[in-house]
């Protein structure tokens, strides 16, 4: 209980809340584990609470009408999601499947809106998450109605470089999961990873890319240079 009250506290979602909350958060709270594939809930099923991922990487996915995968986002531990069923109390907008083994925290909504009710703390923190939900994704609309392949791609590598060096995107996601969160096929991806080497902006060994030019690669995610 104490190792989880201290995961509890560090996610974003409930930092600064007191130890009194976070103690009342860790008694609702009911850990789940999964396997890699296994679904964790569907499109349109009835969503009766949240989550936050614990252990693992999750996406969170929309099915076309003819079963084309476009993943909406990777789930890292401590992020949450689902969070949509606190407000509405109806269904799940997307489906949410584990990438690999995990774990995720589920916090039943009737439980978790009492406690919203008692600290307004809480409260403001979720609109602040939703907010950035709500910024990721008009993002992503307009990345994937606007923008090429290519500027997807380039905008991707740099926004994924290491913190500590710029070069440096480690890829967490199997190349054909990539391609379906940049809305495209992994043929296509192929495609552009191989022009990007060949023209000298980036080398690819393994899931690990350097970048060599971002200089190019920030012109070809703005649209002023093109992947020739």
């Amino acid at each position: 209980m104490a190792k989880l009250a201290d995961f509890i506290s560090n996610v974003t979602l409930f930092k600064g809340l007191p130890k009194e909350q976070i103690d009342k958060l860790s008694k609702i709270a009911v850990v789940h584990g999964y396997r890699r594939g296994e679904e964790i809930f569907s499109d349109g099923e009835r969503a009766n609470g949240l989550y936050v991922l614990f252990l693992g990487r999750v996406k969170i996915f929309k099915l076309s009408s003819e079963g084309k995968e476009q993943i909406l986002h990777i789930i890292e531990p401590g992020e949450p999601f689902g969070e949509v069923a606190v407000f509405s109390g109806k269904t799940f907008p997307a489906h949410a499947e584990a990438l690999e083994e995990s774990k995720a925290i589920f916090f039943p909504r009737g439980a978790f809106v009492g406690l919203i009710t008692q600290d307004p703390y809480l409260a403001m923190n979720m609109l602040a998450v939703l907010s950035g939900r709500l910024k990721y994704f008009t993002r992503l609309v307009e990345d994937l109605s606007l923008k090429e392949v290519p500027q997807r791609f380039a905008s991707y590598l740099l926004s994924g470089s290491d913190l500590k060096d710029k070069r440096q995107v480690h890829l967490n996601i199997a190349k054909g999961q990539l391609a379906s969160l940049l809305g495209t096929i992994p043929e296509t991806l192929s495609r552009i990873l191989g022009k990007m080497v060949s023209e000298g902006l980036i080398t690819v060994q393994g899931r690990k890319i350097t970048v060599l030019n971002r200089d190019a690669l920030e012109g070809i995610a703005s649209g002023r240079k093109a992947l020739i």
